[in-house]
C-alpha cells in the first residue's frame, strides 16, 4: 500500500488570481507554507486546500464522459495536472513535488461550475475524478516537470 511503481510528474501548473477569471498557465509557481500558491485566489485560506491537483490520466475520460474530444486543464480549475502516480493513494499521506512537501487532505470534488465549463452533465462527468486537495507543509518553487513522490511518514 505504500509502494508506487514510479514517481509521477507535474505536467501543467495554473493559477487563478480572482474569482470568475480564467486560469493562467505558468511554468513555475511559489508554494507558501500553510497558505497556498502565491498569486492564486485560494492563497491565505484554510491551508487545507492550499493546492489542488488532478490526474492527467483522467482528462481524456472526463472529456469522453462530457462529450468532448479533449478538455484543457484550465477548464477544470485545478492548480496542478500530474501524471504517472495515483492521486487517490496520496490522500492522508505526505508527498513531495520537487522540493515542496505536501500532505493530501481531501478529495477535490467537482463543483456546479463544471456544468457551465463542460456542458450539461459536466459535474457527473467529473465525479470520482476531481482530484486531490493538499496542504503545503514546506514551501518552495514548483516547476512543470518536477517529480511527484510519496514520502514515508
Amino acid at each position: 500500500m505504500t509502494r508506487f511503481p514510479r514517481a509521477g510528474r507535474v505536467r501543467w501548473i495554473g493559477l487563478r488570481p480572482a474569482r470568475d477569471v480564467p486560469m493562467h498557465e505558468v511554468a513555475t509557481a511559489e508554494a507558501v507554507t500553510g497558505v497556498g500558491l502565491a498569486g492564486d485566489r485560494y492563497a491565505g485560506g484554510s491551508g487545507k486546500r492550499g493546492i489542488t491537483l488532478i490526474q492527467a490520466e483522467h482528462l481524456p475520460v472526463i472529456a469522453a464522459l462530457s462529450g468532448h474530444d479533449a478538455v484543457a486543464p484550465a477548464t477544470l480549475r485545478r492548480n496542478l495536472v500530474v501524471e504517472g502516480i495515483p492521486l487517490v493513494a496520496l490522500k492522508g499521506n505526505r508527498f513531495r513535488i520537487g522540493g515542496v512537501l505536501l500532505e493530501g487532505t481531501d478529495d477535490c470534488d467537482p463543483c456546479s461550475r463544471m456544468e457551465d465549463a463542460l456542458g450539461a452533465g459536466g459535474y457527473n462527468a467529473m465525479r470520482g475524478m476531481g482530484g486531490l486537495c493538499a496542504r503545503i507543509l514546506e514551501g518552495g518553487a514548483l516547476h512543470v516537470g518536477d517529480a511527484v513522490e510519496w514520502v514515508e511518514a
